[in-house]
């Protein structure tokens, strides 16, 4: 079998400039990821945490550290501020070593994120396989 190193995406939207909600929102991301895929943490490589400019209240990764991330790549970011983009949005991209195809990896879109990526939010409510041709 071979191991590659695949991407995995999220994002979640959070109430308010918070550490509070920023962990939060990232924790239970991160926690949807994992289950979503399976993901054993010795297996991720590393791991990006973008928020939007409006959110700068804690670093998003130290909740990947709360959560026993210590040997992973952990990096934090700020999204283009982009004119009519969505407010108060966590993005984390996972770089997971597995021998998942690329059709069999969940990401993960909640809170209001879906908008987003609604081929892949649709995709998640079909099951895995290719996006609908409808959208």
């Amino acid at each position: 079998m071979t191991v590659m190193c695949r991407g995995v995406r999220g994002a979640t939207v959070v109430a308010e400039n918070t550490r509070e909600a920023i962990l939060a929102g990232t924790r239970e991301l991160l926690e949807r990821m994992i289950d979503a895929n399976g993901i054993d943490p010795d297996d991720v490589a590393s791991a990006i945490f973008t928020t939007t400019p409006d959110l700068n209240a804690e670093f998003p990764a130290v909740a990947a550290r709360e959560l026993g991330w210590y040997h992973q790549a952990l990096l934090c970011g700020h999204e283009m501020a982009v004119p009519g983009a969505l407010d108060k949005c966590i993005r984390i991209l996972i770089h997971w070593n597995t021998s998942r195809r690329p059709e069999e990896i969940h990401h993960v879109y909640i809170n209001g994120a879906e908008t987003l990526r609604p081929d892949r939010h649709a995709r998640e409510l079909q099951g895995a396989g290719e996006p609908s041709a409808e959208l």
